[in-house]
């Protein structure tokens, strides 16, 4: 065995072994265990299966949608490489990285604080680095709370937790089956809906001292039409280089800490 050779064989060992440190916290392989873990109460974002369902597996699906909890069916290599080498079973579940709280905790918070509620809700941003730096970002700027789709985004991970620098354990999250129907629930508490895309007014002309939900849609999709069309305002930042676009973090830090100075002033 050449010195290449070895050094591409120990690297992938190396590479199997961290990946296997990462997903302990969160990854939850094998029937019982994800049975148990359905069970316990403890925050599940999904749960993987095999297509074909038989046994332990449907009353798995049938725990799981009792508790409001999304599966998805995958192909056996799926599960594979997200259990990383560990016995699954057929059934892969990810648990939150910490218990998420309903969108009346967000609401009591900003009460107690005597303040106007300040909410930012994340519509399908998938990647795990972008969630946990725009949740950095909330927490920067004195959100209250942020609410996440059951599907169409990230699960809290080790990952987003490192790349929110901590903040994931300071801020209450909401995770909610339907965005469209949290968004016309908050309206009916009185918030105004500010959406982020690039086709609406300066968001520097935005009066944000109000009770406020933004929503932050991912730079690929953007924000879906149906939650645009429930927003009542759409905020641009003017884009004056070659780019069309902000990565949603950046996009949020203008968003937020611009929201935040002007709630600051009027105060």
């Amino acid at each position: 065995m050449n010195e290449k050779t070895y050094k591409n064989k120990s690297f992938n060992k190396e590479k199997q072994f961290n990946a296997e440190t990462e997903i302990s916290a969160n990854v939850v392989c094998g029937r019982n265990a994800v049975l148990e873990l359905l069970r316990s109460g403890r925050s599940v974002d999904k749960i993987f299966v095999k297509k074909e369902l038989e046994g332990a597996l449907l009353v798995i699906q049938g725990e799981a949608r009792s508790r409001g909890v999304p599966i998805i069916e995958v192909k056996h290599e799926k599960l594979d490489e997200l259990s990383c080498g560990i016995m699954h079973q057929g059934v892969v579940a990810l648990a939150a990285e910490k218990d998420y709280v309903e969108i009346a905790d967000i609401l009591a918070i900003a009460r107690e604080k005597g303040e106007k509620p300040f909410i930012v809700i994340a519509d399908g941003i998938n990647d795990p680095h972008n969630l946990g730096a725009l949740i950095r970002c909330a927490d920067g700027a004195g959100v209250h709370g942020v609410i996440l789709p059951k599907r169409h985004s990230a699960p809290l991970s080790p990952v987003v937790s490192r790349s929110s620098a901590g903040a994931v354990e300071h801020m209450p999250i909401a995770k909610v089956t339907n965005l469209t129907a949290a968004i016309k629930e908050l309206k009916e508490e009185g918030l105004w809906v500010v959406g982020c895309e690039a086709d609406g007014q300066l968001y520097d002309e935005i009066d944000f001292d109000m009770p406020l939900a933004v929503v932050l849609g991912s730079e690929g999709e953007g924000i879906s039409d149906l939650v645009r069309r429930n927003c009542d305002f759409i905020a641009s930042i003017p884009m004056l280089g070659r780019v069309n676009s902000l990565n949603v973090s950046c996009a949020a830090a203008i968003i937020l800490f611009e929201a935040a100075r002007s709630r600051r002033i009027k105060k």
